[in-house]
Formats: structure tokens, C-alpha cells, sequence
């Protein structure tokens, strides 16, 4: 698979499908969603961002790689700390790719080991990539392969990995995130909602590549999942200006540098999930979206029909590109009080404000 990234950076399990599928507009996508057909199926047309919104996504860089550059050093001090030094990186494609790059690049930094880091796909409801899967255990043992993420929304990405490595004795379902405000790991750098820079935009900050694909048209039965390489995107890629700017900000002693990181929350963000869900009335738990990463993909790739706010962070710069992108697409905000997530992103389909106008809008 082709990417903008360096070789010695991350190998892409993927099948090269460019050309191979046409995108489709969000609507168009969500209405077929809906109907019955699998996202996996088909590709989003990448979302060209706004000047402003750009204006914005600068600024986040520029006040959150900090933060971020000390989360990727806790979770990489945890990690060599748990699984020794003999471990293989298996990012999940494609949020998980920029977040494997850079814990690379850490463990390198700091400790000297040169892990090797590889990039795969996991569907939601299709499961796990097996023909990767089978690549990876013909070269490493199972107990090597090491799965990153970037953050956890309510846990649907874990609980798809925990039924997928059923099927792969000794292969640990074990996931490390930057962010887990869903308290669902201990593989993490934090469990606060912190804006992780690179989920505030699409492929032009995951190396060009697209989210990933499974149509048995296009992928045969020993294929790879595919994605696609937007080629054409290049002079708008920021894929290395990001690894860059976190890069810049690494700590030797990330764990002493902020405390914050420490603060945990009470029940898991699954438990708060549904409680959203019922009091909209929305009957699919999965079209609820908590947290700053996934509230911007709802923004970026589905039809959002309300978006959440906690009203603590209703100036915030961490929302700022939230309130944009929902400005830009004329989606409703309401502020609230969350326990676990800054905010929440609700996909169109069924919710109501009934429940909401009786809770007098205080809290969920």
C-alpha cells in the first residue's frame, strides 16, 4: 500500500484499491448506511476543510502537541515497562497509523530499541483483517504483536478485537490508546478526552490514505482490506508536519510533567453512552459518538443531528474545530454536562428532544 510515509515508518497491510472505487457523499453514504449497507463497503469523499477551519487546526497543533507529545511518552513508558522490549507495533488503520509512527519514534528516542511497527484494518461487525493477521504470525510470535489506537470512544473497536484474536492463541487483545476517556485500558497515556491534533482532519494527516475497505468485488478471498492513496492530496499533506510538531515536545519524563493525566472517572464511557442514547430516545446505541475524536469523524465522514458539549468546555479551544465544523454544516449544539468526554457527536437517525427539554437541559 502507498502512502506519503517513510518505508522505515510503518508498513501498510493494505491493498492498494485506488481508482477501484468511487466516493460517495456523506448523505448518500449514511442514507444506504441506514438502509442496511455496511460503511466497509464504501469509500467517504475526503472532506476539503475551510480556511478558518484550517486557521483553527493550527492552533490546536500549536497548544495541543504538548499535551499529546506527554501522553505518547506515558504510554510508551507503560508499555516497555509491561511488555519488555521485545514487541511488534500493529496499529489499526487508519486513526491508529500517525499514533503508531510516533510511539516509534519515542521508544527509539528514549530507550533505543527500533520496534517494528505495521498497519492493519479492524471493521466494526466484519472483524479483523485475517489474511494480515496470518502475515503477521508467519513472521512474529503471538505474543509479540502489540495493537495501538489513537483514543477509545465507548469500547467498539476493543470489544471487535477481543472477539477477532478468539481465533489466534496467544495474541493479546491488549490495546494502547493516547487517550482512553472511555476507562476501558491501562494501556494509555491518559483517561482525560484530551484533542489528539490528528483527529481533527482525514488523510492529508494519515500519510494520504483512506479509511479502509472490504467488498468482496474488489477484495478477493486472499487480498488484503484496501484502502485508497489520495495522490492528488499531496501539496495539501501534513502527515510529517504533525509527527513533527508532537516529536518536538517529547519528554524524557512525561510522568512528571503533568499530573493531570492521573484523574480517572468513575464507570466506563459505554455505561454513559447509552444513558445519552436513552435520553434522545435514539434506539442505536452506535449512532451515539462520545468524545473529542469521535464527535469529529461524526463532523467530517457521517450526517451528524446534534452535537454535545460539556458547558465546562464551551470556550475551549479543544472543541473550537467541533463548533466549527458544526457551524460550517449547520448541525445543532447543546451543552450539557458529560462525565467521561468533553463532548458527543449524535448520527441522524431517530433522536428526539423530548426527554432533553424535560432533563431542563442540565445534565443527561
Amino acid at each position: 500500500m502507498r502512502s506519503s510515509y517513510k518505508e522505515e515508518d510503518v508498513i501498510f497491510l493494505l491493498k492498494d484499491i485506488t481508482g477501484l472505487v468511487k466516493p460517495q457523499s456523506a448523505k448518500e453514504r449514511e442514507r444506504l448506511i441506514q438502509a442496511g449497507k455496511h460503511y466497509s463497503e464504501m469509500l467517504p469523499i475526503e472532506y476539503v476543510p475551510s480556511q478558518k477551519y484550517m486557521e483553527v487546526y493550527s492552533q490546536v497543533l500549536e497548544r495541543y502537541s504538548k499535551p499529546t507529545a506527554l501522553a505518547i511518552g506515558r504510554l510508551c513508558d507503560k508499555l516497555i515497562q509491561t511488555k519488555g522490549e521485545n514487541f511488534v507495533l500493529v496499529s489499526l488503520a487508519r486513526a491508529g497509523t500517525p499514533i503508531g509512527i510516533l510511539v516509534k519514534h519515542y521508544i527509539q528516542w528514549k530507550y533505543h530499541i527500533d520496534v517494528l511497527h505495521y498497519s492493519i484494518s479492524i471493521i466494526k461487525g466484519r472483524g479483523i483483517d485475517k489474511n494480515a493477521m496470518n502475515y503477521l504470525l508467519e513472521r512474529h510470535k503471538p505474543q509479540e504483536l502489540l495493537f495501538v489506537d489513537g483514543w477509545t470512544g465507548k469500547g467498539a473497536i476493543l470489544n471487535e478485537l477481543k472477539k477477532a484474536v478468539k481465533a489466534y492463541e496467544g495474541v493479546s487483545s491488549d490495546i494502547a490508546v493516547v487517550a482512553d476517556p472511555a476507562n476501558i485500558t491501562t494501556l494509555c497515556g491518559t483517561h482525560e478526552d484530551i484533542v489528539i491534533p490528528s483527529s481533527c482532519l482525514n488523510c492529508t494527516v494519515s500519510g494520504l490514505v483512506s479509511r479502509t475497505f472490504l467488498r468482496e468485488d474488489i477484495i478477493g478471498s486472499h487480498d488484503f482490506h484496501g484502502a485508497v492513496y489520495y495522490g492528488e492530496l499531496a501539496e495539501a499533506d501534513l502527515s510529517y508536519e504533525f509527527i513533527d510538531a508532537i516529536e518536538h515536545c517529547f519528554e524524557r519524563d512525561s510522568a512528571q510533567k503533568d499530573k493531570v493525566w492521573e484523574t480517572t472517572v468513575d464507570g466506563c464511557g459505554a455505561d454513559e453512552a447509552a444513558q445519552i442514547a436513552e435520553a434522545f430516545q435514539v434506539k442505536d446505541v452506535g449512532l451515539v459518538k462520545p468524545g473529542i475524536g469521535e464527535t469529529t469523524r461524526v463532523l467530517l465522514r457521517r450526517v451528524p443531528w446534534k452535537i454535545l458539549i460539556d458547558k465546562r468546555y464551551e470556550k475551549s479551544l479543544e472543541v473550537e474545530h467541533i463548533q466549527r465544523l458544526a457551524a460550517e454544516k449547520n448541525v445543532t449544539v447543546e451543552y450539557c454536562t458529560l462525565k467521561n468526554y468533553k463532548c458527543c457527536g449524535i448520527i441522524e437517525g431517530g433522536g428526539t428532544d423530548v426527554v432533553w427539554q424535560k432533563n431542563t437541559k442540565e445534565n443527561i
